[in-house]
């Protein structure tokens, strides 16, 4: 066996809360690594074959949200680049985590799930390349790296970087890719092999000047990763007919968009192009935390929701602007003709804010309430008198809620920029342009001096390519996975409460089993159940494990 060292890390889980409760101070996480010298192997450019000796074994304690700690050792394999011609090794590559040990039981995780987990945050790049064991992945905002072995790579150089001048380089959206680290660990925990894959994002610039990372690279490096996973079925462990995506924000978006589009002919041509294996990129299952997708629809339905609420200067948005864009959502919501969970009947403009409200709101606030013990539950609700209590359950209206909720955290248009300010403008960027308009009506009221009277012929397909709907309301996928994880923080105002709504009530209306809830009183990136999804995963998959994540085979 090859490229064998042992290190000990010591991860440390803070104790989560279930579903729906906020946990104090959100997830700790805190890592310290001793002995040994870390090792790493990548596979060839031009081979797609996995080695599996080429591994380093590491050691973790892990502690779960029910305050155990779990002592494993796992095989750790550091950036392998999944595609034959990459444009950049640096972000086409990933890491498998497998564990062998938990709690001095030998656990054998051939047939275990395998939980994807990406880092993007933001649409930016994201890198596995300096990661020195399991969930230490993240958003690549430095030099960008060329070929391996210094050749020429497809359409990058050498010195190709991210760019630090990008719209919304610093992010309205989350850059860390939320609390995915203790889903990842906690997967390993359970004896779950743990796939973390990189991805190009739309501030890479080769020496040209050429933006290759924009749309659609990043999903389609995704998928390219999946394909790698699959083609080396029996080599890597785990189950490829089991794998379990997972992301948040603009990585939620990416989970929900790699679950709904599996094996769609659309990417083909984009996958040939980098060299991804020839094998299926359909995934089992998606996990997806405060998805920011439906770009085209994203200002519209962030104004009918979020349209009334301040910026936190205590300033109105422009209320004419505002309005238009709700007009849209309205027309976009009618044309869906989407029924909601529980027979709520055909969601529109005017009916989705009760629904929100029953469907999610409440039973958000009387979950967390409920946890709370009387004194506490008491405090809170002295403190938002808005809420009704009765009965073990509460009560509210919408308008409320978004009183409650408080400033927005963006200005209007929230996505596609006027003056294409936006992280969005530049995830639509082509060759050396660093952002373009990707709504007809930002560029109508484009204030940076177009003149174009139409959006470049191109932007419909990357729309397409880049949102999920169109796999599951627009044009139903086949191939898409049947099992749906997704959440959202409540106060989350850095996308609509209907996004997330939008593919439940979609894939419900398909058949999935799609499980949807949002956490009261949280923010963009929140994951306060993340041993709720560990189980879920084992339960959609049909994984036996005993108590301990020691793996019963």
């Amino acid at each position: 066996m090859k490229h064998r060292a042992v290190k000990r890390r010591s991860v440390v889980l803070g104790l989560g809360a279930t579903a729906g409760v906020a946990a104090v101070g959100g997830i700790a996480l805190s890592a310290q690594a001793s002995g040994g010298t870390s090792t790493s192997s990548s596979s060839d450019a031009g081979s797609l074959a996995f080695d599996p000796d080429a591994y380093t074994e590491l050691t973790t304690t892990v502690t779960d949200t029910a305050g155990a700690e779990h002592a494993v050792t796992y095989h750790f394999w550091k950036a392998i680049t999944y595609v034959a011609k990459p444009v950049d090794a640096a972000y086409q590559s990933l890491n498998v985590s497998v564990p062998v040990e938990i709690d001095g039981t030998a656990v054998d995780a051939s047939n275990a799930p395998i939980l994807f987990a990406n880092s993007v945050g933001g649409y930016m790049p994201s890198s596995v390349a300096d990661a020195t064991g399991i969930g230490a992945g993240g958003m690549g905002g430095g030099m960008g790296g060329g070929a391996p072995g210094g050749a020429p790579s497809a359409s990058a150089s050498a010195s190709a970087s991210a760019s630090a001048t990008a719209p919304g380089a610093n992010g309205n959206t989350n850059a860390t890719g939320g609390a995915l680290s203790s889903n990842q660990l906690l997967a390993l925990a359970a004896g779950y092999v743990v796939v973390e894959p990189g991805a190009r994002g739309r501030t890479l610039k080769n020496s040209a000047g050429e933006y290759y990372g924009v749309a659609p690279a990043a999903i389609v490096d995704l998928k390219a990763a999946v394909r790698y996973v699959r083609a080396n079925k029996g080599v890597i462990p785990g189950d490829t007919d089991r794998i379990v995506s997972a992301g948040t924000s603009a990585g939620g978006a990416l989970s929900s968009l790699l679950g709904a589009s599996g094996d769609s002919p659309l990417y083909a041509e984009y996958l040939e192009e980098i060299g991804a294996a020839d094998a299926s990129d359909a995934i089992f299952a998606t996990g997806a935390w405060c998805p920011i997708t439906d770009l085209e629809h994203a200002d519209g339905s962030y104004e009918w929701n979020w349209g009334g609420n301040a910026l936190s200067t205590g300033k109105q948005v422009d209320q004419t602007v505002s309005k238009a864009l709700r007009s849209q959502f309205a027309e976009y919501q009618a044309a869906l003709k989407l029924k909601g969970l529980n027979g709520f009947g055909t969601l529109n403009a005017r009916n989705y804010d009760e629904y929100l409200v029953k469907q999610y709101l409440e039973p958000s606030a009387t979950t967390y309430l409920a946890a709370l013990s009387d004194t506490a539950r008491e405090t809170y609700l002295a403190a938002n008198t808005f809420i009704t209590w009765q009965n073990g359950r509460a009560g509210f209206s919408w308008a409320d809620f978004l009183t409650h909720v408080g400033a927005r955290k963006k200005n209007t248009p929230a996505f596609d920029a006027f003056d294409l300010s936006a992280g969005e403008n530049n995830e639509f960027g082509k060759g050396t342009v660093i952002s373009r308009h990707f709504t007809a009506y930002s560029l109508k009221n484009d204030t940076t001096g177009l003149t174009a009277k139409r959006l470049d012929s191109d932007i419909p397909e990357m729309l397409r390519l880049m949102n999920p709907m169109y796999f599951l309301a627009d044009k139903p996928n086949a191939g898409r996975s049947k099992h749906w994880w997704i959440r959202l923080g409540t106060k989350d105002s850095d996308t609509s409460l209907t996004v997330s709504a939008n593919i439940a009530a979609a894939a419900n209306g398909l058949g999935d089993d799609v499980n949807h809830l949002y956490y009261w009183d949280q923010g963009h990136g929140a994951n306060t159940d993340p041993g709720d999804f560990i189980a879920w995963i084992a339960k959609v998959t049909g994984h036996k494990a005993k108590a301990g994540g020691k793996v019963k085979k």
